[in-house]
């Protein structure tokens, strides 16, 4: 399952993608809008804006936006950031590969043999969606008769 923090992270991106602008968004209001524990939020936007993905202004108007393009952000990279590896096995990982304990031959292990595939799928996908991807998808969505589909990642 997708980390909360990954969860969070997202809906977060999407609220400042879709209403930040170029003004920047109190963590307050972003918290608010999405139902996210402030305090946690707080952590989870400062992970982003350490790794380049966002900035930030102290004080009276200040909050987060974006400093990358969404077109720029990629959510692959972006849950790897925050919550690790992606993959079901250790030596299906890219960013953390180690060969599992109990194999004796990968090349014919029946659980890498299962997984491989749906793994390669799931990578493939979300290394090739970016955050306006995501957002274009929630307004298709919202167009269809769904009121806030942000609400359910």
């Amino acid at each position: 399952m997708l980390p909360m923090k990954s969860r969070y992270a997202l809906k977060a991106l999407v609220h400042l993608a879709r209403f930040g602008g170029d003004a920047p968004v109190p963590v307050s209001a972003i918290a608010q809008a999405e139902t996210i524990p402030a305090k946690f939020l707080e952590a989870i936007l400062l992970e982003l804006r350490n790794a380049g993905i966002l900035a930030s202004r102290r004080g009276k108007g200040g909050g987060y936006t974006l400093l990358l393009t969404p077109e720029k952000i990629g959510l692959g990279n972006m849950i790897r950031l925050l919550s690790g590896p992606l993959a079901p096995l250790p030596c299906l990982s890219k960013t953390a590969y180690h060969r599992c304990p109990e194999c004796v031959d990968e090349g014919t292990c029946a659980v890498r043999l299962l997984m491989a595939e749906s793994h390669a799928a799931m990578l493939a996908s979300l290394d090739q969606t970016t955050l306006a991807d995501l957002v274009r998808r929630i307004e298709r969505a919202a167009g269809w008769g769904f009121k806030d589909i942000a609400s359910c990642i």
